[in-house]
């Protein structure tokens, strides 16, 4: 798959079957979308693309970063290339963009610097300067400029419609037992390991700590049964995440106890799947408070893998 992280890098291409969209979790609705794409790119001759903003919009209307991402950037680009995607059109939301009529906006970015002879987008897709285009726009633009429009219906999972923001909900609400259903796989976070303050090993529970990402939505504080994967590898676990309230103030970290495992990780990759939320972070009266409970929490979560 080839990234163009700018309008600029782009030359040289064939024409595109063009998937639209914020695509930043890349649900299953995201997933249907653009596997739709590959199929009618095989068999018109296209290059299966999709097109998106390596940014969120309402992130630069808002002059904020209120938007969390739910995928790391590199995951994103794994994903897409294993859905058969040829061209990844990752480009920066810049005010510049976010001022286009939606006539400009789709001649330019769409047709003129990505070569689309199809265009496909999700029911509720806008575009164009305050959002002026909406999907009937779309459809018209592509009558004029020469692309056929394929507009996809609600992608409908448990009564719920799957969206970005659904995703996030269940992320921030602690449901990552739930997230499956909607993306078809486990939520994680992915990092590298980093020095603690080792006071799990002399509580007899030594633990890999990861940083969090600030620009990623997290988890609430809390107890997790977890699986950590180190080297291709899934070790079962169990994870805190939170600021460790009963031995001081710390920024809010993940802190995983890999069940029988004596290797050393620090500056080690790992990624962390997260499978069931077990309790929220408390703060407990003394250390030996928090080591009989991290006791129940481990027997707890063997159990689950059992």
């Amino acid at each position: 798959m080839q990234v163009f992280n700018s309008l600029e890098e782009i030359m040289n291409i064939r024409e595109t079957a063009l998937a639209l969209g914020s695509f930043d979790g890349i649900h299953l609705g995201h997933q249907a979308l653009i596997s739709h794409v590959v199929e009618e790119a095989k068999k018109r001759g296209l290059a299966a693309a999709v097109f998106t903003f390596s940014n969120h919009p309402r992130n630069v209307i808002r002059g904020e970063g209120t938007v969390k991402n739910i995928i790391y950037k590199r995951e994103k680009e794994e994903i897409l290339e294993g859905l058969g995607v040829d061209y990844l059109f990752d480009i920066p939301f810049t005010e510049d963009i976010m001022k286009m009529p939606k006539d400009v906006y789709v001649k330019n970015l769409l047709v003129d610097s990505c070569h689309a002879k199809l265009v496909a987008c999700g029911f509720n897709h806008r575009f164009g300067f305050k959002a002026e285009g909406d999907t009937e726009a779309l459809v018209e633009l592509g009558k004029e400029l020469g692309f056929d429009t394929f507009v996809m219906e609600p992608f409908v999972i448990n009564d719920n419609v799957v969206s970005s923001s659904l995703i996030r909900t269940l992320i921030a609400s602690g449901r990552v037992d739930k997230y499956p259903d909607y993306m078809g796989r486990l939520y994680a976070i992915n990092g590298e390991v980093v020095v603690g303050n080792k006071l799990g090993r002399t509580l007899g529970f030594p633990t890999s700590n990861l940083v969090i990402d600030e620009e990623m939505v997290t988890p609430p504080n809390g107890v997790y049964v977890t699986n950590c994967i180190y080297n291709g590898v899934g070790y079962p676990s169990v994870t805190n995440v939170g600021v460790k309230p009963t031995v001081g103030e710390y920024k809010k970290n993940v802190e995983t106890h890999i069940f029988d495992f004596d290797k050393e990780l620090y500056g080690k990759t790992i990624s962390v799947e997260f499978l069931l939320k077990l309790r929220d972070e408390v703060k407990f009266d003394s250390h030996e408070d928090l080591a009989e409970q991290i006791v129940r929490d481990c027997k707890e979560a063997r159990k689950y893998f059992e």
